[in-house]
């Protein structure tokens, strides 16, 4: 397959609306789409093969499309990942049951998840929205967040959305002279490439997070745009980094989570200078 999208599917309707979401990204970017579905055991590949066929009939049926499959015996947190990097994929779509139950992609699990790829992953709970044209995109004092940009242009260039840059101010000089490095970086790479954008600043009462959310909703955003944490702890996966907070969100808006990589180069820029 030619850098396909990759859903990962347990038969929830989650996973049905993540491959909603994929079937749109689909459309727009002309990549392939494949499921990827892990059991336990050797023994159990054949019959969740024949099931996962129906789902590759009905969607042909239903949508024109031909999905690939990946059926592998292991872990969730290892055989995504490796399929990631065996197909090269653009990115995964991820449905998430939120916070409630212990689900198999329960926030601190989807966020283990995420962190163990290298390519991006838009996490989603609910049905698609109609064509998105609002995204947010939080900015803090991290040098690691101009690696978001490059997806950014990717929704830019293929959903013409228009970008909300956000951010909170400090009372740290230090904090916020790299966060105005970052903000002037997005605003320079965004108008480079012809997207159109706002810079807003956040009240800074609550965390970024919070605030973020509230935001999204308030423009009826259709995604957030987020860097994940580099060597995230054990604590962060018990305790609820911000990240899974963002991907696990009320208001049900879908999350594309960037994992970031050492000396990513872009569009004339560079992620490694602040």
């Amino acid at each position: 397959m030619n850098k396909p999208i990759l859903v990962p599917w347990d038969f929830s309707q989650v996973a049905e609306n993540a491959l909603e979401y994929a079937i749109d990204f689909s459309k727009k970017t002309g990549d392939d789409i494949a499921l990827i579905h892990v059991v336990k055991k050797q023994k159990e590949i054949d019959s969740a093969t024949e099931k996962l066929n129906t789902v590759v009939a009905k969607t042909k049926s239903e949508f024109g499309i031909d999905l690939g499959l990946f059926v592998r015996e292991g872990s969730i947190f290892t055989a995504i990942s490796d399929i990631v990097e065996e197909v090269n994929a653009t990115l995964v779509v991820m449905g998430t049951h939120g916070m409630k139950g212990m689900q198999k992609f329960t926030g601190s699990w989807a966020l283990k998840v995420i962190t163990g790829s290298k390519a991006p992953f838009v996490v989603v709970q609910d049905t698609p929205r109609s064509d998105f044209t609002e995204v947010v995109f939080p900015v803090d004092f991290k040098k690691e967040q101009k690696q978001k940009l490059i997806w950014a242009g990717f929704l830019v260039n293929y959903f013409k959305v228009k970008v909300h840059i956000i951010y909170q101010g400090s009372s740290d000089s230090r904090i916020k002279a790299k966060t105005r490095s970052n903000l002037i970086f997005s605003r320079n790479y965004l108008a480079e490439k012809g997207g159109e954008f706002e810079i807003y600043e956040l009240k800074g009462k609550d965390s970024l997070a919070d605030e973020a959310i509230e935001y999204a909703e308030k423009i009826n955003a259709g995604m957030i745009v987020i860097m994940t944490t580099k060597n995230i702890s054990f604590q962060d996966y018990v305790l609820g980094a911000d990240e899974q907070q963002l991907i696990a969100n009320k208001e049900k808006i879908p999350v594309m989570c960037i994992n970031p990589k050492k000396g990513t180069k872009f569009g004339g820029f560079s992620s490694s200078g602040a």
